[in-house]
Order: structure tokens, then sequence, then C-alpha cells
């Protein structure tokens, strides 16, 4: 029996109708903005242009189910939809399919109540406002959320939430956040000791501090201060002490979303490195037929097909248990994915940048830019090492109790 690699044709129709979107409706905007050196009312109106034109050739919300106005695909489809949107900077946000609504949207359609869904899930799919999630603290390590300090406590029918978040994306904008606080102080298992809140914002005690400005600038990851503020009870998002479990179900599928759009990057740095050798003559040849070169193009080639494979099969489980972990676990496939994905890009890119020499390290191409985004990939969602020291537990435990890696290295069928 043939293992079938291909797409079938309408994924295949809707893949090149989103290429297409992006070389005719998306990147003619982007350049226009950078020659014109755009601000915030000129992005404004663009925005809408594309969004509006998005909806107009069905290539709105392609992540969420048609019922909420969306285009109703797996995460399979996703995979060829975000690398090609990828390909520029805007075409994600363009779709709608932007991180963290994207994984905001996901998390609410599974645990949100009919009220919560209908406050804040149809106007994020509307595409109307923005939304944030607030886990990460300064204070303690990132990549281990039993360790959170901001804390809830019960008054009457509210809330009372006290803490300090950053690195919270999209807030300066966002109308709610999904917020992780410890609501529990001696849980049975550390990770029932959190639990997750709807925060409209802003409001009183939801201060942000400022915007972390980061290698490449200032992006919207923000410093938020939060002091005594007053939560009703109905915005509790999920049971109490599942704020973990929400996390997990939330972070392992986003995980994916983003390897699947670093894919679109490393895609075009791969091009443009290839693009620069055909063209570039130096010491009586062309670049593209000396060795050292091919050699830079051969490797970045081989990490970005292993990229797709890896990224496909992860997909593939996720669809297979319809999201569910302990249906199908995906979670291993999925870290893997993202700590190699995660570096390829950074290794690609850095390439493409070495074949292009000065002109690379400037900012007359994107891959200035690029690397410095590529860098926060690499702790994102899961420092390497973290993800690197599951991939090993999970390995040690597969073989003690099977006497083989064969689950811990994809499961396949060879």
């Amino acid at each position: 029996m043939a293992i079938d690699f291909s797409f079938p044709p309408e994924l295949d129709e809707i893949r090149l109708e989103v290429r297409n979107f992006m070389d005719t409706v998306v990147r003619p905007i982007e350049q226009k903005a950078k020659e014109s050196n755009w601000g915030r009312d000129d992005w404004i109106k663009a925005i809408i242009d594309m969004r509006t034109q998005a909806r107009e050739r069905g290539l709105w919300l392609p992540h969420m189910p048609k019922e909420w106005g969306g285009m109703g695909l797996g995460h399979v489809a996703m995979a060829a939809v975000s690398a090609e949107a990828a390909r520029t900077a805007m075409g994600p946000f363009a779709l709608n399919a932007q991180a963290p609504d994207e994984g905001n949207m996901h998390t609410l359609l599974h645990w949100g109540t009919d009220e919560q869904k209908q406050q804040y899930l149809k106007p994020l799919c509307d595409g109307v406002i923005r939304s944030c999630f607030a886990m990460t603290e300064p204070e303690v390590a990132g990549s281990d959320p039993t360790l959170i300090q901001t804390r809830a406590y019960e008054d009457g029918d509210e809330w009372v939430i006290n803490g300090h978040k950053w690195f919270i994306s999209g807030a300066r904008g966002a109308k709610f956040a999904i917020l992780i606080a410890r609501t529990e102080d001696d849980p049975e298992v550390p990770q029932a000791a959190n639990t997750a809140f709807l925060v409209d914002t802003p409001q009183q005690g939801w201060e942000i501090v400022r915007d972390v400005e980061t290698m490449a600038g200032g992006h919207n990851h923000c410093e938020i201060r939060i002091t005594d503020l007053r939560i009703p009870k109905d915005k509790m998002l999920g049971g109490r002490g599942q704020g973990h479990l929400l996390g997990q179900y939330r972070l392992g599928p986003a995980r994916l979303a983003h390897c699947m759009r670093w894919i679109g990057q490393a895609e075009t740095a791969l091009e443009m490195m290839v693009d620069r050798a055909l063209n570039r003559y130096s010491h009586g040849s062309l670049l593209a037929e000396k060795q050292g070169i091919q050699w830079l193009i051969a490797e970045s080639t081989i990490e970005l097909y292993q990229c797709k494979l890896m990224v496909l099969h992860a997909a593939y489980l996720i669809d297979a248990g319809g999201n569910d972990p302990s249906k199908v676990d995906f979670r291993g496939e999925v870290s893997m994915t993202k700590h190699f994905v995660a570096n390829s890009l950074w290794r690609i890119i850095d390439r493409a940048i070495q074949v292009h020499g000065a002109l690379g390290y400037s900012t007359d191409t994107p891959l200035a830019d690029m690397l410095k985004q590529a860098r926060w990939s690499r702790f994102a969602d899961g420092a390497d090492e973290i993800h690197l020291m599951r991939t090993a537990q999970r390995t040690i435990a597969t073989y003690k109790d099977t006497g083989s890696t064969r689950a811990a290295t994809g499961n396949l069928p060879l």
C-alpha cells in the first residue's frame, strides 16, 4: 500500500490561491508601505483592504470551523496555507490566522461557554478585535508554568488577581486577554495549581508597563503589571485548576503553527540564496559553481525537506486525534518538530546571509530582519533545552516500557 504525500486537488487549489493572494495583494501593499514610510492610519486602511479581499476570495479564517465563518481546514491543510502566507510579513494577518489570536480562537472554541464564545470568540473570528495570552513571567522560568507567581483569590462573586507578566504578544491594542494565574496553594499535582481567566482590557488593575524592546526592535511584546484586578466569576475559562491543561492544549498546536510559518520563511531564504549564487560572479565563476556554496545550498535543502516532513506528520497526528492528545498523542512529535524547525530556520537564513555577503548583512534585503526575528524561535513556546529534555525522557521511558524506541521516533511503519 502506497503512502500518499500529495494534497487532494481541492487543497492544492486553496494553496495556490493563497500564493496568488500573497503575490497580487499582500506583497504589493508591503512594498508600497516600505517605499512610502507608512504610518498607523495608512496601515489600518491597508489591513481593511487586505482582509476585505481575503473574504471575497474565500480565504478568510482558514483554521476555524465554517459555522464560525472559517474555512474549516485541519492542521495538515493549515500547513499548506500557513507556509504560503508566511512568505510575506502580513500574510497570516490578512487571513486572520495570526498569532496569538489563532491559538486563542482554538482555545475559546474548546474551553469557552456559549456566552464566552459569543462575547469573545465571535468578534475575534469577525476580525474586529485582537487578543493576547498572558502566561509568561519575568521572575520565573517561562518553560515551567507550575512556577507561575501571579495569584488569584476569591472575594465574594469575584476573583482578585495580582501579578506580573511580560512578553505578552499583542497586549497593546488587545480587547481581552486569556490570563493564567495560580489559584491553588497545595494541589495534588503541581500541574493543577493554575486557572485561566478572561480579562477585558484595558481596565483598572491591568497596566501595560512597556513594550519590551528586543534585538529586532519593539513588536508589541508587553510587560504587564496586575494590581488588585477584579474579575467576575463567570470570566473563568475552563475549570478551576485547569489552567495548565488549557495552556498545553493551546501551545501544542500553536507550536506547530509557528513551524508552518517558519517553513515559509526558510523557503524564502533558500530561494534567495540560490538566486544570489546564480547571479554573483567571483574568482572566475558564478558562486553556484563553487563547491563551498553548493554545500550551503545542499545543507539548507536537506534541512528544509526534513522540516516539511516533520510538520506534515505532526499535523497528521493532531488531525487524527481531533486535537486531543488523549486519543492520539502528538506531543512528542510536535516537540521534536518545534526544536528542529526553529534551529533549521536560523541556520538556513544565516547561510543565505553568508552567500549574499555584505548585501545580506545590510537592510537592503529582508534577510537581516529575518535572522533577528528567527532568534526568538529557539526559546519561544519552549526552549531548545526543554524540548531536548522531554524528547530524551520520552525515548528512555518508551524503551523501558517496550524494549524499543519506535514509539518515540514517530511510531512510523518502518
